[in-house]
């Protein structure tokens, strides 16, 4: 019997980080998130989550929880959470855009449909073909000696050995040699990217990525503004390392766009920032068969967000460049009974059903911004 949705609840929490979290664009001292849970007629729940890094984009946990509750809740009562299709279709009509709250949304419900089957969501994706996942970990700290502590420490703990450098904020010369340097100390031991979150232009780009190269980095990522896709494409003509895009690749058809130009080496695929765990499918199988290598992507979910995303990723073959779910190596709390395994450089991808993850009912009403006790000491 098709059991449909009856009931969406959003609620926002602020999780607190371990340490300062540093971005081109921001410095995240917390995080917040949108919980998402999704019943059905017979009481059985899925999960969702949305997280927003500040200043990143256009979105906010509170236009978020706006959105669900208004207008895209509506949209889906009565829908069987199992036809994505149909779900896509209900929320598109209803509003354009808002990738956000759909990815949201159409996470629980994945997750309510899987756990009624009692099967892990990837195997509504065709299935795992992994069990584990290497994890890249953000040298964020803006200072070379800082972050090659952190590095040796994540090396020496087996927790990581693929390292993101975060650029953008400096001159693009001291960028370049606090990359180098990371890059020199850590050596054949770990894997190097640069992410400069689109903050050079193409001079600035065509001056760096050489020099990035020449010192061992593995892959950049996003160099240019996301709408030059002409630039994007000559820094993939003219050097030999890796070029990856990100923001600029947030649908679909931009994927297409890009795949045709040959304007990217490298796509780094979000749940969130695709609008869906469906058309971030969509997307890595444009790249797969265009040959172009796959990394998995974050927004610094929690567990729910990075179990859902860990399901999915597993169903991904040519995910080249490993991923970036570390995002609860960032919190010092959570609000899930079962908490994501990191282990020999790797996040072991949850069994499920589902993704594996239930609500702490007490740790929720602390951290909700509603009236829990988190927010009110802050």
């Amino acid at each position: 019997m098709t059991m449909q949705i009856v009931s969406v609840e959003t609620i926002i929490v602020d999780l607190p980080t371990v340490r300062p979290h540093k971005l081109a664009m921001a410095t995240i001292n917390s995080q917040g998130l949108v919980i998402v849970r999704v019943r059905d007629e017979q009481g059985n729940e899925g999960l969702g989550e949305a997280s927003v890094i500040p200043h990143y984009g256009s979105e906010t946990v509170e236009a978020i929880k706006v959105v669900i509750d208004q207008y895209l809740a509506p949209a889906v009562i009565g829908l069987n959470p199992g036809e994505l299709e149909i779900l896509h279709e209900k929320m598109n009509a209803c509003l354009k855009e808002n990738h956000y709250p759909k990815a949201a949304l159409e996470m629980a419900c994945v997750d309510l449909a899987a756990r009624r089957l009692g099967v892990p969501a990837s195997a509504l994706f065709g299935g795992a073909v992994r069990d584990r996942l290497q994890v890249l970990l953000v040298l964020g700290n803006g200072d070379a000696p800082r972050d090659i502590e952190l590095a040796e420490q994540k090396l020496d703990e087996r927790q990581h050995n693929l390292f993101l450098v975060k650029v953008g904020k400096a001159d693009v010369r001291d960028d370049v040699a606090r990359a180098a340097a990371i890059k020199r100390a850590l050596g054949e031991r770990a894997r190097v990217h640069v992410d400069a979150n689109q903050s050079w232009d193409e001079a600035q780009a065509t001056w760096a990525i050489p020099r990035l190269e020449d010192a061992g980095i593995a892959v950049v990522e996003q160099p240019l503004p996301r709408w030059n896709v002409e630039g994007m494409r000559r820094l993939c003509e003219r050097f030999a390392v890796p070029i990856m895009a990100d923001e600029a690749i947030d649908t679909v058809e931009s994927a297409l766009d890009f795949a045709r130009r040959g304007a990217a080496d490298a796509f780094s695929i979000k749940v969130t920032k695709q609008g869906g765990m469906l058309p971030t499918r969509k997307v890595a199988t444009i790249a797969e068969a265009a040959g172009i290598s796959l990394f998995g992507g974050t927004m610094l979910e929690g567990g729910i967000g990075t179990s859902a995303y860990a399901q999915l990723f597993s169903t991904v073959r040519r995910l080249d460049w490993g991923c970036q779910l570390f995002g609860p190596l960032l919190f010092s709390d959570t609000i899930t009974v079962e908490q994501p395994i990191f282990k020999d450089f790797h996040l072991q991808v949850p069994q499920g059903p589902g993704y594996g993850m239930t609500i702490d009912e007490e740790k929720l009403a602390y951290y909700r911004r509603d009236g829990g006790k988190y927010r009110r000491a802050q």
